[in-house]
């Protein structure tokens, strides 16, 4: 009779090897087997802002958007038709333009200059001065526009003075006098005091007066140059300076002595 019983066991009662070898050892399953169905993916992010929104309210914001979007680019539009020039499409829609603008959006400016300047001002002033001696003399023509111009150039900050004083005072006295110099509302006497002592500080810091004098009139003009046009242009032009002298103003004895800033 056979060593091992009918059961395929040995007689020491161990159990016979598997089939594919006496040395083979059983397999532990992986518990990621590749049977084995993948599990969910993790969530993502949660969603902000308007993706955090159902789709009808998206949609509600998207349809507001492209509305603010219109009205802006409308009224931009509309002002910009209310401050440029005269046009074509002013001309046919200057209504709904002002009806769109006014009041809540009135503007007080031009975008673009009506009349550009073609012409060169410069203020120019000179002074009778009284001596040490008791003499009085008259200094020459002090060029102030000239002046300023050389502080600006190469000035890459020039000062709001020196770009806009002079020129803003003597627009102030053309502006509130006919072409006769004569007062032509109640800011007159005011304009020529303004000019006046601008005037003075400068001659006081050019030293006009000299050592011991004293200012005691003081007379401006204006010298205006045409632009000359450009090599293209047929335009013919004088370039011949026109002056607009003023009459001789009296200084006070207070600004006489240095009592201006």
């Amino acid at each position: 009779m056979d060593a091992y019983g009918a059961g395929g066991a040995r007689g020491d009662g161990v159990e016979n090897p598997p089939a594919d070898g006496p040395h083979a050892v059983d397999q532990v399953p992986s518990p990621r087997g590749g049977d084995e169905a993948p599990g969910p993916h993790p969530p993502g992010p949660p969603r902000t802002g308007v993706a955090a929104l159902r789709l009808p309210y998206r949609v509600g914001v998207a349809v507001v958007l492209a509305v603010v979007a219109v009205v802006v680019c409308v009224h931009l539009g509309m002002v910009f038709l209310h401050v440029a020039p005269s046009n074509t499409a002013t001309k046919r829609h200057g209504e709904a333009v002002e009806e769109w603008v006014y009041p809540e959006f009135e503007q007080n400016w031009k975008l673009f200059a009506p009349n550009p300047l073609q012409q060169n001002i410069s203020v120019q002033v000179r002074a009778q001065v009284r001596t040490p001696d008791g003499g009085s003399r008259i200094t020459g023509w002090y060029d102030l526009s000239a002046q300023d111009g050389r502080n600006i150039d190469g000035n890459l900050l020039p000062s709001h003075t020196a770009q806009n004083e002079l020129r803003r005072a003597w627009d102030f006295y053309v502006g509130s006098h006919d072409a006769e110099n004569r007062p032509s509302g109640e800011r007159g006497a005011m304009s020529e005091a303004y000019l006046r002592r601008i005037v003075l500080m400068r001659l006081e810091r050019a030293g006009a007066a000299g050592a011991g004098g004293v200012f005691e009139r003081v007379q401006v003009r204006a010298a205006t140059t045409n632009v000359a046009p450009p090599e293209w242009s047929d335009e013919e032009v004088s370039l011949r300076p026109v002056h607009r002298e003023l009459a001789w103003w009296r200084v006070p004895p207070a600004e006489a002595e240095g009592g201006i800033g």
